[in-house]
């Protein structure tokens, strides 16, 4: 007898029960909405793509985190890390069939050989959207629109988008004779909230190159509070004389003026001049979200502007802006917020199965509930009412169908209501209807 393999997943990857899985697509769903509804359309490019499409494109750490192989053709290829890079090649490759503006959405998985902790896999899934051909600043905002009510639409009433704008971090490091070391800088940056002021400013001197002073003054922006009417009126002198600094200012100025006429609550909106977005293609606007009922879990949709990602591919400009959902650390921040759904089962209606010549009765009011709209299963073996009833509690069904000789007789179905615990007979006429309301108020 061979030895049984152990059935077990790699390091960094999970498995989905049909719980987690169904708010994991429910989730998939709401985003497919949202975006839908500010026509953007929906694009998928492959899982795997030349190594060179990808590297240098998030900076050292991306790349070290790479899935890179040889394949059987002998070619160097790697998985994508991100839906933005591959999305800067579609949009190159297929410029003439797309034309810009262009608006894409975009669910699929990615991979990065990075640490494992609460939330964070090396395979997870992204929910993506992108605007390219456009330098308005009035895709920024809309951007900024589609977040929130992404947000909303899940369900979620405490959260807050934080909003900076690179060029105001550009337009200091410009002042400070920084310029050249724009990435290290912002890479460390990134890790304020993570290490600390004083580690920040550390590792600046230490790793990046730059003086005391200089880190200083930018760690001074960076710690920027207040309203964002406040941090707009601090940044101005900050950056006076930096036409890419006062850009930035004026283009935040822009969008939370647009945001508030749109009717944005206030407190849903932030302007965060610490945050830095430490991927190297953002150029302008960037976000990222966090629930103020689980705020350690991170941000849960970032993105921002990248003017000059495609035309590592193309010569043509193709300015683009957009974000990102990362759905498996939204998921683990539902998880954790208690707010999984037990139910098993997409189906709300299970139909007890018990009489064996009567399986196409069964079968056939199960077809009319569908047709109605209601998910509903009919068990495929014929077992004791109890065991079926043991079933339709553990799986989490909402309602169970139970109808005997008699009930089949006298056109009529028993109607027990899992949740209630109470049993009600229903015409068969009127079954649909009795459900639907039933349903409706559960």
């Amino acid at each position: 007898m061979s030895q049984l393999i152990k059935a077990q997943t790699l390091k960094g990857f999970r498995d989905y029960l049909p719980a987690p899985a169904m708010a994991r697509e429910r989730i998939m769903e709401i985003a497919r909405r949202v975006y839908r509804s500010y026509g953007f359309s929906p694009i998928d490019t492959p899982a795997l793509e030349y190594t060179e499409i990808l590297l240098g494109k998030g900076g050292d750490e991306s790349d070290k985190q790479l899935f890179r192989f040889t394949d059987q053709g002998g070619r160097d290829v790697a998985m994508r890390f991100d839906l933005t890079v591959p999305f800067a090649r579609f949009a190159a490759q297929h410029l003439n069939d797309l034309g810009t503006p262009f608006k894409r959405y975009h669910l699929g998985t990615v991979w990065r050989g990075e640490n494992t902790q609460r939330g964070r896999y090396r395979e997870f899934m992204q929910c993506d959207f992108d605007t390219i051909g456009t330098e308005s600043n009035a895709a920024d905002i809309e951007t900024m629109l589609v977040i929130h009510d992404l947000l909303a639409a899940i369900g979620f009433e405490r959260f807050s988008v934080r909003v900076n704008n690179r060029l105001v971090l550009n337009g200091l490091l410009d002042k400070l004779g920084l310029a050249e070391k724009t990435s290290g800088i912002l890479r460390s940056l990134d890790k304020l909230h993570k290490i600390g002021r004083d580690a920040v400013v550390a590792e600046m001197v230490e790793r990046v190159g730059a003086t005391s002073e200089q880190a200083t003054r930018v760690l001074d922006l960076a710690s920027l509070s207040g309203s964002p009417a406040d941090i707009l009126t601090k940044l101005e002198p900050m950056l006076a004389g930096s036409p890419l600094g006062e850009l930035g200012v004026s283009r935040l100025r822009e969008l939370f003026s647009a945001v508030s006429t749109a009717g944005i609550p206030a407190e849903r909106v932030r302007l965060d001049v610490s945050i830095a977005r430490g991927l190297d293609y953002y150029t302008g606007t960037i976000y990222e979200t966090f629930l103020a009922d689980d705020p350690s879990i991170g941000s849960i949709c970032s993105g921002g502007r990248y003017d000059n990602l495609a035309g590592l591919f193309t010569n043509q400009k193709l300015p683009g802006v957009g974000a990102s959902l990362g759905l498996d650390r939204l998921l683990a921040a539902l998880e954790n917020l208690g707010q999984i759904d037990s139910a098993s089962t997409p189906a709300p209606v299970l139909v007890v199965y018990f009489q064996p010549e009567r399986l196409g009765d069964y079968l056939r009011i199960g077809r009319l509930l569908r047709a109605a709209g209601i998910n509903a299963e009919v068990f495929p073996e014929s077992k004791g009412v109890g065991k079926q009833l043991k079933y339709a509690d553990r799986k989490g069904f909402r309602v169970a169908l139970i109808a005997g000789e008699d009930e089949f007789q006298s056109g009529q179905w028993q109607v027990k209501d899992l949740k209630a615990g109470q049993q009600t007979t229903v015409a068969e006429a009127d079954l649909v209807d009795h459900l639907q309301k039933l349903l409706a108020g559960a």
